[in-house]
């Protein structure tokens, strides 16, 4: 279990809280000791960030605008997938800039609206940040804490396996795993676009979750390795309480610590994994809407339409600081030698 911290804490109305033990100067003056975990701390230290409040309001407003994309590009009354071959020139140019029914004008070639593109393309980026983190925390956790506790050959094995995920190049089977799994699922039985854009989708999400969590994994296995040798465990073990209960009821509350760090900055990398595959050919493709895809066929009209450019790269910019600096603040909120 977490240690608790004791703090005295004066009950006199006006007396100052300075963080210091305050003298009693009368016994009608009692003290009242509050107990507070180390994560408690953390969390109310990180309330008083004004940056990481403000980090947090951001990321929050992508959430809301990826669940209510269909909403907000209804209020626009336009769609992501309608095309405006009316509002595009013989070139393949738009002939309007940003108006009152396309707030952020059309995209050139097809004449698709910006602003749904926009705001639809905010929900491939968190679902595969989201599930991507999640599934590698729970297997890196669960990797880490039987490979530090167990020992002998069952933490040889898992460490070898540990090595063996760090030291593939991530890039190339990135880019090979994707087509090879389209290949397997969709390719033999002729899938349609959307079909293949949805295995897509999931090989994604797959790929940088097989290569995700062996760093968490390795972590776990070092904090636990300095924690099996504590008076807790071997209290534990002397009663007699199961490994799988010693596991996740004595261990893992002792590292939410580097759990909740780890989980707070692997969120903006994947955001920019999914975006750089995609770029690259080897993540997201049509017809899903991804801030990724209009940055790769904008490269060509950035000139003649710099909008159709910066939208994506200002939204993944935005996203990806604040989720960097939420992230900083974590980790300083919940390393005791910091004092924020």
């Amino acid at each position: 279990m977490e240690p608790m911290v004791t703090e005295p804490q004066a009950l006199r109305a006006g007396e100052p809280d300075d963080g210091r033990v305050q003298s009693v100067a009368s016994p009608a003056a009692p003290v009242r000791t509050v107990s507070k975990s180390p994560t408690r701390i953390a969390l109310a230290r990180l309330r008083r960030d004004r940056i990481a409040m403000i980090c947090a309001a951001i990321c929050v407003a992508y959430i809301l605008i990826a669940i209510f994309a269909p909403l907000l590009a209804g209020l626009e009354g336009q769609n992501a997938t309608d095309l405006h071959q009316d509002l595009i020139d013989e070139f393949g140019f738009p002939m309007i800039g940003p108006t009152g029914e396309h707030w952020f004008g059309v995209e050139p070639r097809l004449g698709r609206d910006l602003f749904a593109r926009w705001v639809y393309g905010a929900r491939p980026s968190l679902i595969v940040a989201v599930a991507v983190t999640t599934i590698t925390t729970i297997i890196g956790v669960v990797v880490g804490l039987v490979a530090g506790f167990t020992g002998g050959w069952v933490d040889r094995v898992l460490s070898w396996l540990i090595d063996l995920v760090l030291s593939l190049p991530y890039l190339l089977f990135a880019i090979a795993s994707s087509a090879v799994l389209v290949a397997i699922f969709g390719g033999a039985d002729g899938a349609g676009a959307e079909d293949v854009a949805q295995i897509r989708f999931i090989s994604l999400i797959c790929v940088l979750s097989f290569f995700g969590w062996a760093s968490l994994a390795r972590l776990v296995r070092g904090q636990v390795l300095s924690l099996r040798e504590r008076e807790f465990v071997a209290a534990a073990k002397v009663l007699g309480i199961p490994t799988r209960q010693v596991l996740f009821k004595e261990l893992l509350p002792n590292l939410v610590a580097p759990i909740v760090v780890s989980v707070s900055l692997a969120l903006p990398g994947y955001v920019v994994a999914e975006a750089g595959l995609t770029v690259l050919g080897a993540g997201l493709i049509e017809p899903t809407p991804s801030w990724g895809l209009t940055i790769s066929a904008a490269t060509t009209y950035y000139r003649a339409d710099p909008l159709y450019l910066w939208l994506p790269v200002l939204g993944i910019t935005i996203l990806v600081l604040a989720l960097s600096l939420l992230g900083d603040a974590v980790r300083d909120a919940f390393d005791p030698r910091t004092r924020r």
